[in-house]
């Protein structure tokens, strides 16, 4: 069953056609991933997603209601993690609840509960200045994520990560996708990101752009990065991106 699904969306700035008939969809709990190289078009789908922008043509839909432009049933993490310096960790992740009006005391106890969950419960009365990368994306993540929004948008969330505390993120990110069965997209530049945590891969290409490539992944096998199904999809991916 389809859970969000993107009709013929279309935009132009300046009489420029950025990105021209964009469809695709997504069950509920998947996680897709957008490739495509820098210029392409990818923040602009993502932004016209989060209804920061309205696209000239085309709808979204969410359980076959539609959302065009409208930014309430979105959460969108960017590749920054946002947090305020002055803030603990506790108020920044009370954020999203502290927007909505909720009573401080039951956010603060939402809140402490989600971090206990994620493991970050000695953290919580640090500040961001004290924290490691990684350990900064977790917490703009479980901010994100207390939005309680349908889909989950990421833009780039690790590029400013290093290698070492990627692979410790990509594992947690994982497994807490999975578990919570949140719908998530996010943009990434990383072929080996996108294949080794996505369910499906969408290409982006040409100008104006479009999806040229849609590959279902199965990140089910074991030993999965290092398998000869992983270098089959790298090999494909390279390959579509190589014609454009």
């Amino acid at each position: 069953m389809e859970y969000i699904k993107v009709e013929n969306l279309s935009k132009s700035y300046d009489d420029i056609k950025i990105i021209e008939n964009i469809n695709f969809s997504l069950k509920k709990g998947e996680i897709v991933s957008f490739l495509g190289k820098s210029g392409v078009g990818k923040t602009t789908l993502f932004n016209i997603l989060a209804g920061f922008e309205k696209p000239d043509t085309g709808n979204i839909f969410l359980k076959n209601k539609d959302i065009t432009n409208q930014k309430k049933n979105i959460s969108y993490m960017t590749q920054k993690h946002l947090l305020i310096p002055y803030l603990n960790v506790l108020d920044n992740v009370c954020l999203s609840f502290k927007i909505k009006g909720i009573d401080k005391k039951i956010a603060y106890e939402k809140a402490t509960n989600m971090l206990k969950n994620f493991g970050l419960e000695k953290h919580i009365k640090k500040y961001p200045s004290e924290l490691s990368g990684g350990m900064k994306q977790r917490v703009s993540f479980i901010r994100a994520y207390l939005t309680e929004s349908d889909l989950m948008l990421f833009d780039e969330p690790f590029s400013a990560l290093d290698s070492i505390t990627k692979e410790e993120v990509y594992i947690w990110f994982k497994e807490t996708m999975k578990k919570e069965n949140k719908t998530t997209i996010f943009i990434t530049h990383d072929i080996n990101e996108a294949i080794y945590l996505s369910d499906k891969i969408y290409i982006l290409a040409k100008k104006p752009a479009n999806i040229v490539l849609d590959l279902n992944i199965d990140n089910s096998i074991e030993n999965f990065r290092t398998s000869n199904e992983f270098l089959l999809y790298y090999k494909k991916i390279t390959n579509c991106l190589k014609k454009f």
